[in-house]
């Protein structure tokens, strides 16, 4: 489920609450929706692919001296990695794979978006050689090239997402793998370092699996940040299709 290498065709729907935030008394809420898409390897092309875009609605905070938010669609993320074939997965449990990471300016306001056209590089390494447990991280850092609006600033945020799982049985798991460290690049700007730890269970069914998880999630180091959420309370709900290849 969190193996970022994984061959698996997935409908992730995620909502995260944020009651607690840095430099605001707004409480604020992000419902975003994932798809992984496996794609075969193609005649010119003898790799498996995996293309996840992500799809964003946020409701933001709009001031540091009042509750006030407003709700807003994001800017669109898009993932594309392409899985390498050595070493094989199956017989030493190591997957990895690189490709590159893309952001659309579909926010309309500042809080939401970037206003600014974004690609660059992705890596992302997943161990399973130790029964039951799942160790990796996702790398991508997305650079500004174009702009929507006059007042657009470049951007060169660095995003490390570690992953770590164990199942326990039964279906039942822990997992700390939720939360994304940011750096931005660019001198005087922000770094957050947040931490979470959840779990979930895993329903197999006829033809698909349904993973329901919530986790929590602290910030443990900022620097040059504005508002940044303080804690942060996830849920989800994974459809999985073991089936399914494009």
């Amino acid at each position: 489920m969190d193996d970022p290498t994984a061959i698996l065709t997935q409908l992730k729907l995620q909502d995260q609450y944020t009651p607690e935030s840095f430099k605001t008394p707004a409480q604020t809420n992000e419902v975003n929706l994932k798809v992984v898409l496996p794609v075969a390897p193609l005649p010119f092309l003898p790799f498996k692919q995996i293309v996840r875009p992500t799809f964003k609605v946020q409701t933001l905070a709009i001031s540091q001296s009042s509750s006030s938010t407003i709700t807003e669609f994001a800017d669109i993320e898009l993932l594309d990695l392409f899985i390498s074939n050595w070493p094989d997965p199956k017989t030493t449990g190591f997957g990895w794979g690189i490709g590159p990471t893309f952001v659309f300016p579909t926010g309309r306001v500042p809080e939401a978006g970037k206003h600014a056209w974004q690609a660059g590089p992705a890596a992302a390494v997943a161990y399973r050689g130790i029964p039951h447990l799942m160790v990796g991280f996702l790398f991508q850092n997305p650079i500004s090239f174009a702009y929507t609006n006059s007042s657009a600033t470049p951007q060169s945020q660095l995003e490390f997402q570690p992953l770590i799982s164990y199942s326990l049985g039964r279906g039942w798991y822990v997992k700390s793998a939720d939360s994304t460290w940011k750096v931005n690049l660019r001198h005087g700007t922000s770094t957050t370092i947040p931490i979470s730890l959840g779990f979930g269970r895993v329903w197999k069914l006829e033809g698909f699996e349904v993973n329901a998880w919530t986790s929590g999630e602290w910030t443990a180091y900022r620097q040059y940040s504005s508002i940044t959420p303080e804690y942060t309370v996830r849920f989800g709900l994974t459809l999985l299709f073991p089936d399914i290849l494009l």
